[in-house]
Parts: C-alpha cells; sequence; structure tokens
C-alpha cells in the first residue's frame, strides 16, 4: 500500500470535500431531500460539519455562513433558484429514516 503521511491525507480529503461540494453546486436538480433519503446527509449537513469544524479550531462561523460557504450563494437565493416543493412520498420517506440531529 501506498506511503500517505498526515499532510497529504488532510490535502486529499480537502480536495475530495472541495470536489464534492463544487458537485453537488452543480447537480442543482437534486433536492436535499433526495440527498438525505438515500444517503442520510444533504448540502445543510456539510455545512454543519463544516461549521462544528471551526467552532473546533476557535473560529466563530455562522450557520449562514456556514451554508453560503456549501452552497456558493446564500442559502435563501438557492432555496429561490433550486428548490421545488417535495412530494408527501418523499416527505413520508424522509420522516421514517430521519436521522434524531434533523
Amino acid at each position: 500500500m501506498t506511503e500517505i503521511d498526515e499532510r497529504q491525507n488532510r490535502d486529499f480529503e480537502a480536495a475530495a470535500f472541495r470536489r464534492l461540494v463544487a458537485h453537488l453546486r452543480e447537480r442543482t436538480d437534486v433536492q436535499n431531500i433526495d440527498l438525505m433519503n438515500l444517503a442520510g446527509f444533504c448540502r445543510n449537513c456539510l455545512a454543519n460539519w463544516y461549521r462544528e469544524a471551526a467552532d473546533a479550531a476557535g473560529v466563530d462561523l455562522g450557520k449562514e455562513e456556514a451554508r453560503e460557504i456549501i452552497y456558493g450563494m446564500p442559502y435563501s437565493d438557492w432555496q429561490a433558484k433550486h428548490q421545488t416543493e417535495a412530494s408527501d412520498a418523499k416527505l413520508t420517506e424522509f420522516q421514517a429514516k430521519r436521522p434524531k440531529d434533523h
């Protein structure tokens, strides 16, 4: 197995994260509820995890600031441009699978 040091590992994780965020910004057709129902996380989860990491490092980052980092725009703008109404079936599935922290 290839030897990867801590710095390289952090750099590779960061690159993968940036690629995931860029992919999600491009795939505005994929709704957060779809992500939650399929994978158990969404763009808001990523923003929360980012904010938690910032808090752990002593950086005060607000919820909306973290969301803007993930969405690439204010969350309210993303909602207005891209969010669609969730069907009753999607909402029911979400409620059945919903993690305790959502």
